[in-house]
């Protein structure tokens, strides 16, 4: 999912500068993939997979996707070759997830599921090093394309086997209660969390291209992604094995001010410092947020455990496909600063509203 999903934040600044692509056209395949990803997300949901397979098809897929983006220089075919990332990446993420907690339930080891989503940060700074060495080294976006392709595919060909052995297969949003309804509160989660996908995607998405801007330097800028996903991963253990203690929604709050700070950073003051700030606060938190949503919504939704989990999975991918789409052509600086400081105060008004709302403890997310 670090190569399906944010393979192409490195990516940015290198076709830019190649292909002299506007930031608009890049907006628009950021936006794709979260099409997508909006997309697979709602057919794990409807379909009753086994979540083996459903990581197999997302596997394959991601390594397809990614080979292919090297083989050809169509904007169009970019277009729906992010969108197909997008889709595979939805079914990397339940697949994997459902695959891996069922084991960790089965052999009582629930206390590492941090390390499932662990997984995430670390692919991203597997890609980050990479955009970061292709850059240093002038390589062209297609040969970079068929390096995360080829470790993308050596990840699917290592897993494949593993795989085959399905715990139970990914929870339909069918199988709930029919007479289950989604409450004020579980509500209230979805919204948010929907928000939050709003607003840590724009330097999710931009953050290498405006350090590219500021600092040409691929050694300087290119290690804002790299510092993105060790954030995301080591904070994520560092939750599930510390934070134990702290109501999953007040987590979930307190994440949502740290993006709000890390978004506006580099928004009002453009540098080196605030880009790192902003790797460091927003990478540092989004998966961590993930991790506590889904647990509060086991906590608030009941029966309806499954529908609200579909909804904030759904609202989440809309946030995250609305936010490209604000930032529109002219320097980076420019175009990020409204979107950014929207996306900012969005953010701070949902922590405001979560840190009103009582909720339980944090711990692993489990089927």
């Amino acid at each position: 999912m670090g190569i399906g999903r944010f393979a192409f934040t490195p990516m940015l600044p290198l076709m830019q500068h190649a292909y002299a692509m506007p930031l608009q056209q890049g907006s628009w395949l950021a936006s794709a993939n979260y099409v997508g990803y909006l997309l697979g997300a709602l057919l794990c949901v409807a379909l009753d997979l086994r979540p083996g397979a459903a990581a197999r098809f997302g596997l394959a897929v991601v390594a397809f996707t990614t080979l292919a983006m090297g083989l050809t220089e169509s904007f169009a075919a970019w277009m729906l070759l992010r969108a197909l990332a997008g889709v595979s990446s939805a079914f990397a993420l339940v697949g994997m997830a459902s695959w891996a907690m069922g084991i960790l339930a089965r052999e009582r080891r629930a206390e590492w599921a941090g390390w499932i989503f662990f997984g995430i940060g670390s692919g991203i700074v597997l890609a980050g090093v990479i955009g970061l060495i292709a850059g240093a080294f002038e390589w062209s976006p297609a040969s970079s394309w068929l390096l995360f392709g080829a470790v993308a595919t050596a990840i699917a060909v290592a897993a494949w086997r593993p795989l085959a052995d399905d715990a139970e297969p990914v929870k339909s949003a069918a199988t709930a209660r029919t007479d289950a309804r989604i409450g004020g509160d579980a509500w209230t989660l979805i919204v948010c969390y929907g928000i939050y996908g709003f607003g840590y995607i724009i330097p999710a998405t931009f953050l290498p291209a405006l350090g590219r801007q500021l600092l040409p330097d691929p050694l300087v800028f290119g290690w804002a992604w790299p510092a993105f996903g060790a954030a995301a991963g080591l904070s994520t253990l560092f939750a599930a094995s510390r934070l134990k203690s702290v109501p999953p929604r007040r987590l979930v709050a307190l994440g949502t001010l740290l993006t709000a700070a890390g978004v506006a950073a580099p928004a009002l003051a453009p540098g080196l410092a605030t880009i790192l700030i902003s790797a460091l606060c927003v990478g540092g938190s989004f998966v961590v947020v993930t991790m506590a949503a889904f647990q509060d919504a086991r906590l608030v939704a009941g029966a309806a455990t499954s529908r609200v989990v579909a909804a904030m999975t759904a609202a989440f991918a809309l946030g995250q496909l609305i936010g490209p789409l604000t930032v529109r052509s002219g320097s980076i600086e420019t175009s990020l600063l409204v979107p950014s400081l929207a996306a900012s105060v969005a953010l701070l008004g949902a922590a405001i509203v979560l840190l009103r709302r009582p909720a339980g403890r944090f711990g692993p997310v489990a089927d």
